[in-house]
């Protein structure tokens, strides 16, 4: 169900089982880690610049395939610690920019396929919350984070205790997500953004990219990141694109990065 297609500097990987919403067994997490090796082995070759994920059909994901899981024996360690929280790791880590196009039913293992990446853009129908409660399991995948950080305690657990899902546009107004828009420019939008990053300066993008999990990670203050930024700066300065950067901008003109 996982496909994976490189072209345009960008590697696209879509969850393509439309008929059970995209959920994810155990053998599909396999094959999604597999696909993001193979899409940061093009990184290192220096044929892909960006990544997209995808779910085919109405909804991005609708979390695990719970279907014959029988939860009076379910090993939810091995599920969770095993192999979704490595692959949610290596997704985050990706080097090189990562956008998801995120429609319907983003829920459970979908959201954290979302947390997971570094800009998400949601449809306006998309539904994310947590009715887990139905199930007598709570959310995982990072959402209790995500809530809380964003949202509030208070809205936090209004979310989990009612199993309320709130929409795109609400997610994005929530601070969720990047943007919110009709389901019908989410594909299109979100490609023009992935292929206009993969000609970016690839390395400038990812010292951001971990510039920004520290400041999450480890709380850092002003002057604690001030300190990470100068030192990205001055390792970038020695780069080829940011040569290139200033040289374009002398010349009046679009700077002709490699990711070098």
């Amino acid at each position: 169900m996982i496909e994976l297609s490189l072209a345009e500097g960008v590697a696209e990987i879509v969850l393509n089982a439309p008929h059970k919403l995209n959920s994810l067994k155990e053998g599909d997490l396999g094959e999604l880690s597999a696909a993001y090796d193979e899409a940061a082995s093009a990184v290192a070759a220096g044929s892909v610049r960006a990544l997209l994920l995808r779910g085919e059909g109405r909804a991005f994901c609708a979390g695990r395939d719970i279907a014959g899981v029988d939860g009076a024996n379910d090993d939810a360690r091995r599920y969770l610690e095993g192999l979704l929280t490595p692959l949610l790791q290596k997704m985050s880590a990706f080097p090189a920019p990562t956008f998801a196009a995120a429609q319907g039913a983003c829920l459970g293992v979908g959201l954290g396929l979302l947390i997971a990446t570094d800009v998400v853009y949601v449809a306006d129908n998309a539904k994310i919350g947590s009715p887990f409660g139905n199930l007598g399991a709570t959310l995982d995948s990072g959402g209790h984070w995500l809530f809380a950080e964003r949202l509030g305690m208070h809205r936090t657990l209004d979310l989990i205790y009612t199993a309320e899902l709130m929409s795109g546009e609400d997610a994005v107004k929530g601070g969720l997500f990047s943007r919110a828009m009709p389901a019908e420019d989410l594909l299109p939008t979100t490609r023009a953004a992935a292929e206009k990053a993969a000609t970016g300066p690839t390395q400038a993008f990812n010292a951001s990219k971990e510039l920004v999990a520290a400041i999450r990670d480890r709380r850092l203050g002003l002057w604690d990141a001030v300190v990470l930024e100068n030192k990205a700066q001055v390792e970038l300065s020695h780069t080829s694109d940011y040569a290139e950067g200033f040289e374009a901008f002398s010349a009046k003109r679009k700077p002709g990065f490699t990711g070098r």
